[in-house]
């Protein structure tokens, strides 16, 4: 697993060069690394590029939040290197699923084949309990953190699901001076409206995406509703929808074996 220093999008490669080139999207609060054990899992199948977002992990902070800018940037950073050579698959989940989608549809040339994990291309889906989540981070009195413990325990009370809450907590960053979120909160929690919206079908290139696309949906989550169907289908004609059972929102990590084994399916037919 290979590393670079801070920049504006920071990523990470694991698996060698003979997998299929895999670029991993995290979702709202997240970072790439939420990926690392999935993309072990994937080798030597998959060579796998996780990506920090921006506003997340170690990638540079912006003024807004707006999803045709996002994928572009990473539609830019791809074609600088891991996808210099030509398409890759890209697997984006919540949030990072929509900008996989709209990476898809402007840069259709990009992506071979794409997976949306537990998301829609609609307006007002995916931002949910994500307003208490980010809200009770920002509440958190980092004065009184002194071990990574201590979040822990002063965010239970706010955040009771320990798988929830720890996933939170690696957004924790130790510096010099004390602990630190690396996500942009503040930025993050003014811009749900528009991280839970979609763009308009004028921000999306040619309109459809014509390759095959797995479309991941957690049997207990509601960000993917029947109602969602016909966008979805109509912007990306070839879908198949695929439910993970006893998964919720967080499918990679709530049943991680059958999320690898979609993807492996999926990605390496």
């Amino acid at each position: 697993m290979s590393s670079q220093p801070d920049r504006a999008i920071h990523d990470a490669e694991i698996g060698g060069p003979g997998g299929a080139r895999t670029v991993f999207l995290h979702g709202l609060s997240g970072q790439g690394k939420n990926f690392t054990q999935v993309a072990k899992a994937l080798e030597p199948d998959l060579h796998s590029l996780l990506v920090d977002l921006p506003n997340h992990g170690r990638s540079a902070w912006t003024d807004s939040v707006d999803y045709v800018d996002v994928a572009d940037a990473v539609a830019a950073h791809l074609r600088e290197g891991f996808a210099a050579d030509g398409p890759v698959h890209v697997v984006g989940h919540s949030m990072g699923g929509k900008v996989a989608m709209v990476l898809a549809l402007r840069h259709p040339e990009l992506v071979d084949r794409l997976v949306v994990v537990d998301i829609s291309p609609t307006a007002k889906a995916g931002t949910g309990e994500f307003e208490h989540l980010l809200d009770s981070l920002a509440r958190l009195d980092l004065d009184a953190v002194d071990r990574r413990a201590d979040a822990d325990r002063l965010l239970t009370a706010d955040i009771p699901d320990d798988r929830v809450r720890l996933f939170l907590l690696q957004n924790l960053r130790s510096t010099d001076t004390g602990f630190r979120w690396q996500p942009h909160l503040a930025l993050l929690r003014a811009e749900l409206p528009t991280i839970g919206d979609f763009p308009d079908n004028s921000d999306l290139g040619d309109g459809t995406f014509d390759h095959p696309v797995l479309w991941l949906a957690g049997e207990r989550s509601p960000y993917i509703r029947p109602e969602h169907d016909a966008t979805m289908r109509r912007l990306f004609p070839r879908t198949r929808l695929v439910t993970i059972k006893g998964a919720g929102h967080w499918v990679h990590s709530e049943q991680p074996e059958a999320f690898v084994s979609a993807l492996r399916v999926f990605l390496t037919a």
